[in-house]
């Protein structure tokens, strides 16, 4: 079996590979390659640079300890705290290493799809459905993301039916992919007139933003119809067929826009979604077929599989994956919500470490 440093080897062997073929002057034209050449080039240079960051501090630890034997008295204590020192960067930059080493996510490092909508719980479903929506919208802007409503259609009382956003960010995938699922809230509805806590719950959806060289669509395997926007209640708000429906025949897959007020705006929005959804659909099938079939993110959005709960009463935000309860309600929803993407990426982190046996 290869050891470490003979697979590093390797890697390093791959970059310049990449770099080379990154210099070839026909690879400007061809963007998927471009694209692709351009991930595996910043991913092995991670992982070079964190394994010779491991080297150095390696060496100065070695460097040290020699320097320390030979010397005496209060140079020697000097060499100690050296020596101290280098090997306290050590476990951080072992780690470091090892996670870069894991496999991939496909999906880092792309924009993200969110979709957003009410489901348990009637209109308290829609109102809670706008709050998830404002506490991301929030928590983009702290972690300087670009966001771009693509769709929201407003319920009767003020929430959402539904929300959908694209968010463009380095890490956008990373860091929100872990929100897809049920999310439960706990409170007295404003439609509430005796003061009783109803449960109700909306689902989120994370896919990957794919781009036109990931999913080639062909125009005659698409049903497209156009209408009026209507409002909430099903009133007119356009007096032009300006909304866009969009069925792919091959897999049943609709999408409808009606956000914007030109019909080429909406057709446009209606297609990235339509090839996020396509390029997720692919992915699960593909991990299907590898013996890594997850269960869908929302199931049937009812309550008992949530995810995280929101209890407006106690002020607590409870994620049931991982078993983390904060008293924090009013910051989460300001968009705070790094407390808990931090520990569930760990916590994938160290699941992931368990599996390949590094731990």
């Amino acid at each position: 079996m290869p050891s470490l440093e003979e697979n590093l080897g390797v890697l390093a062997e791959e970059l310049a590979a990449v770099e080379t073929a990154l210099a070839a002057p026909d690879v400007a034209s061809d963007r998927t390659r471009l694209r692709d050449l351009s991930r595996r080039h910043k991913e092995l240079s991670e992982v070079l640079v964190a394994w010779h960051a491991l080297g150095s501090a390696r060496e100065d630890a070695v460097a040290a300890r020699e320097m320390m034997n030979d010397a005496a008295g209060e140079e020697r204590e000097l060499w100690r705290a050296e020596l101290a020192e280098a090997e306290a960067r050590l476990p951080q930059l072992e780690e470091n290493l090892e996670t870069l080493l894991l496999p991939r996510d496909p999906n880092e490092g792309r924009n993200v799809i969110m979709e957003i909508r009410g489901a348990e719980g009637g209109e308290e479903a829609n109102l809670f459905a706008a709050d998830l929506a404002a506490m991301y919208r929030r928590y983009a802007a702290l972690r300087g993301w670009k966001l771009e409503v693509v769709e929201e259609s407003a319920s009767e009382q003020g929430g959402l039916d539904e929300a959908i956003y694209l968010i463009r960010g380095e890490d956008a995938w990373t860091r929100l992919a872990n929100e897809a699922g049920v999310h439960r809230v706990q409170r007295v509805p404003v439609t509430e007139a005796k003061g009783r806590v109803h449960t109700s719950s909306a689902t989120v959806s994370i896919l990957p933003e794919a781009e036109e060289v990931d999913v080639a669509i062909d125009p005659n395997d698409l049903k497209i119809d156009v209408y009026r926007s209507s409002g909430p209640g099903g009133q007119s708000v356009n007096t032009t067929d300006s909304a866009v429906r969009i069925t792919h025949l091959p897999t049943g897959i609709v999408v409808s826009m009606q956000d914007e007020k030109s019909q080429i705006q909406n057709r446009a929005k209606a297609l990235i979604v339509l090839r996020s959804r396509l390029l997720k659909a692919a992915q699960d099938a593909q991990a299907s077929e590898l013996g890594d079939l997850k269960r869908s993110q929302l199931g049937s959005g009812g309550r008992s599989e949530k995810i995280r709960t929101y209890n407006f009463k106690e002020n607590r935000v409870t994620d049931h994956r991982i078993n983390l309860t904060t008293y924090a309600l009013d910051s989460v929803l300001a968009g705070n919500l790094d407390p808990y993407v931090d520990a569930l990426l760990a916590d994938q982190r160290a699941r992931q470490l368990a599996e390949s046996g590094r731990l």
